[in-house]
């Protein structure tokens, strides 16, 4: 049912910015009086699940959920028409507008991806305000693993600031230093301060889920509210409602210290003692492999720490959000420099559908849901805008080349171009999904 859910979230919110994005292009070549033979959700390759003609545009749904397009008659796009460029340019045509006209309907989808990001971020400011765990509420410190502790972090230590930088939401720590290529970490560790240097090895580390940088928590209260698909805790007969104590006689002060005597005793039957109903009982069990009993607490920050809601009323709401949104465009534009750099290889992690319809959440939540779909709104918007043929940004630099040299390029060159392009997509999009597999594979 989880991933049910998390698919239902990913097509709906991929349907939203994939229409805003089209309708962007379909409404400026109307305003030019370019004619639209084609407005689709999804590809329709070979067959459509809908379609209808109304006026001179055939609309559809496509059963292919890999975006969507926009067929603007007299423009060398993914659809590879020679036919109709055999033919003499019609007044309504793409190749018979101005190349200011024409550079307008091809950046008009990028733009509304951009403006709608912004939209929804105030919307949801306005709806739903900001809530954050405050780096200064950390009250128990962080918990990190073997990495963490290779560059000399502690469980324990409470962040002060990065490269002497407070940062005030404790979950940007993590992107504020990869993003921004940061050298130092300032902890608190038992009333000392602790200068800890960042090396680029980290970096790289981060990105494949390595180094945590976590809140700790307190090991009580646990009390058992689910058991997992593989559950050797609900075969051994621990029930909902349970209330851990502790494991073999031993009791923990924290939760990751708890986590760390499964895993040390992974291979040998341990008695995990229980409250139930007041009466306590020491039941047999053999963790997995990785040290887990496939049980889960209901237990949420907001029980543990104090968390921060920032609440806005709707003219505080518009330029927070409006900040808001670039600040995440800058932000997925710093990603491009780690995905390139060398000594991060941060090209190794990238994912493709899988990857992110797994960032939705596996319960239907409309705040993180919209937060969502305006993050795959500006994702979109830059990639489409990036030069490279068969996308609107290869299109916009053929366009940029025209009204500088005052030449267009010729439709042969411009066929191989949204070849070439293409042949390029295709490819980065079997390693990203390619990437996907891999790592489902490794688990």
């Amino acid at each position: 049912m989880i991933i049910l859910i998390k698919i239902l979230q990913f097509l709906l919110s991929l349907s939203i910015i994939v229409i805003i994005h089209e309708f962007g292009h379909f409404i400026f070549a109307k305003i030019f009086k370019t004619r639209v033979e084609k407005f689709y959700l999804f590809f329709d390759a070979w067959f459509a699940l809908f379609k209808r003609k109304i006026g001179e545009t055939e609309y559809g749904i496509g059963w292919i959920p890999l975006g969507g397009y926009v067929k603007i008659s007299g423009m060398i796009d993914e659809s590879m028409d020679k036919e109709q460029m055999k033919q003499p340019p019609q007044p309504y045509e793409f190749r018979s507008k101005t190349s200011g006209q024409r550079l307008m309907i091809m950046t008009a989808g990028v733009i509304f991806n951009f403006i709608s990001a912004l939209i929804i971020y105030v919307c949801v400011l306005f709806a739903w305000g900001e809530t954050y765990l405050p780096t200064a509420n950390v009250k128990y410190g962080i918990v990190t693993d073997s990495t963490g502790y290779s560059i000399g972090l502690r469980n324990g230590d409470k962040i002060i600031s990065i490269d002497n930088q407070k940062i005030e939401n404790f979950n940007e720590i993590t992107s504020d230093i990869v993003l921004n290529n940061r050298k130092t970490i300032q902890v608190d560790r038992n009333g000392e301060l602790i200068n800890i240097a960042i090396p680029v090895e980290f970096i790289a580390r981060l990105l494949k889920g390595n180094g945590k940088i976590e809140p700790r928590t307190p090991f009580r209260p646990y009390v058992i509210s689910a058991f997992g698909k593989v559950s050797p805790g609900k075969a051994a007969g621990l029930q909902e409602g349970d209330e851990l104590t502790g494991v073999d006689g031993n009791s923990f002060e924290w939760f990751d210290e708890f986590q760390k005597y499964l895993s040390d005793n992974s291979s040998r039957s341990l008695t995990v003692n229980v409250i139930r109903k007041g009466e306590q009982f020491n039941i047999p069990v053999v963790p997995t492999s990785e040290g887990m009993l496939g049980i889960g607490s209901s237990r949420t920050y907001e029980q543990m720490f104090e968390l921060r809601t920032i609440r806005y009323g709707f003219f505080e709401s518009i330029p927070a959000g409006i900040s808001k949104g670039f600040k995440t465009i800058r932000d997925y534009l710093k990603q491009f420099k780690v995905i390139f750099s060398k000594h991060t290889k941060a090209y190794e992690s990238l994912g493709g559908f899988i990857t992110i319809g797994s960032i939705f959440p596996g319960v239907w939540d409309w705040q993180s849901f919209w937060n969502l779909t305006a993050l795959l709104s500006i994702i979109l918007a830059v990639m489409n805008i990036l030069p490279i043929p068969a996308l609107d940004g290869g299109h916009v630099m053929f366009l940029l080349y025209e009204v500088v040299t005052g030449r267009k390029p010729s439709d042969k060159f411009l066929e191989y171009a949204q070849i070439t392009g293409m042949v390029i997509l295709f490819a980065l999009l079997i390693f990203a999904n390619g990437n996907d597999i891999l790592r489902l594979i490794r688990k």
